[in-house]
């Protein structure tokens, strides 16, 4: 056997560590999976709220309109949620690539929000729900969530930590 061949042993591990890797994240998404179905117990499935809304630029948003040609990721955060701060970034990637509208949960006053926004150097579409009226209306509960809309209908619903590959592969499905 040459030095440049690897031996048995160690393909042996390295194929356990790859079986082992596997089955922890299969395990990870059926986790996430149930995660997400027990915390959207809530969402209203049939007969959904309209999502509408002005947004901090002075544009009037349609979710169900914008929606109809084209997948649409709706983001609910919030500037004191921990959470948020680490899924707001990759939110922030794909609205370079998708249609992205975000809803700040009592987030404070606009132009607060929006000093906020421009320190992050977020450049997604924010509504402020300054009251959380619009999350009750959605009986959300928890943040980050995030919505995924094609032709008007909740095609994926998820909440808490999302990763930004997470999120294309919702994009890209819907």
């Amino acid at each position: 056997m040459t030095s440049e061949q690897p031996s048995i042993p160690f393909l042996k591990r390295l194929w356990g560590g790859v079986k082992t890797f596997a089955l922890w994240l299969v395990l990870a998404m059926v986790l996430t999976g149930v995660m997400d179905i027990w915390r959207g117990k809530d969402i209203p499935r049939d007969n959904l709220p309209q999502l509408k809304g002005i947004t901090l630029a002075g544009q009037a948003v349609d979710i169900a309109t914008l929606s109809q040609d084209q997948a649409v990721l709706v983001y609910f955060w919030g500037t004191w949620c921990p959470v948020c701060n680490f899924v707001s970034p990759a939110v922030n990637q794909m609205s370079a690539y998708f249609p992205v509208v975000t809803v700040a949960m009592n987030s404070g006053e606009d132009d607060k929000l929006a000093k906020y926004l421009q320190h992050q150097e977020y450049g997604f579409d924010t509504i402020n729900d300054k009251d959380n009226s619009i999350a009750r209306t959605w009986s959300l509960q928890a943040t980050p969530t995030l919505m995924v809309f094609k032709e008007g209908e909740l095609k994926y619903y998820t909440t808490g930590f999302t990763s930004l590959p997470g999120m294309w592969w919702r994009m890209l499905l819907a």
